[in-house]
């Protein structure tokens, strides 16, 4: 499993890295302005029992088996909005398709 918040920075990462594309694909014809970006995961809330009660969200993974001890499992859908810093725009996207995407 992994922290809801690791799942969230890994999207970031993938598109900045299709962003950095969209900017080295400049003869390109076709580029694709990023709109809501919705994201649905099973994830399971944990409270620890120390004196800090910390709540943490794991995200599961798919294909996950075993037993969560001592969590619920839930699902949540997420809306993101992603939009270049510094400004309102939204961003352009374009690379190459990898393997196993629809």
């Amino acid at each position: 499993m992994i922290e809801l918040a690791e799942m969230i920075a890994q999207l970031r990462g993938e598109l900045t890295a299709a962003m950095a594309a969209a900017e080295d694909s400049e003869d390109d014809a076709l580029h694709f302005e990023l709109g809501p970006v919705q994201l649905e995961a099973e994830f399971a809330v944990q409270r620890s029992g120390t004196a800090e009660g910390r709540i943490r969200f794991w995200v599961v993974e798919a294909g996950a088996s075993g037993q969560q001890t001592h969590s619920t499992t839930h699902r949540v859908t997420l809306s993101l909005e992603p939009r270049v810093r510094g400004s309102d725009q939204r961003p352009w996207v374009s690379g190459d398709q990898t393997a196993r995407e629809r």
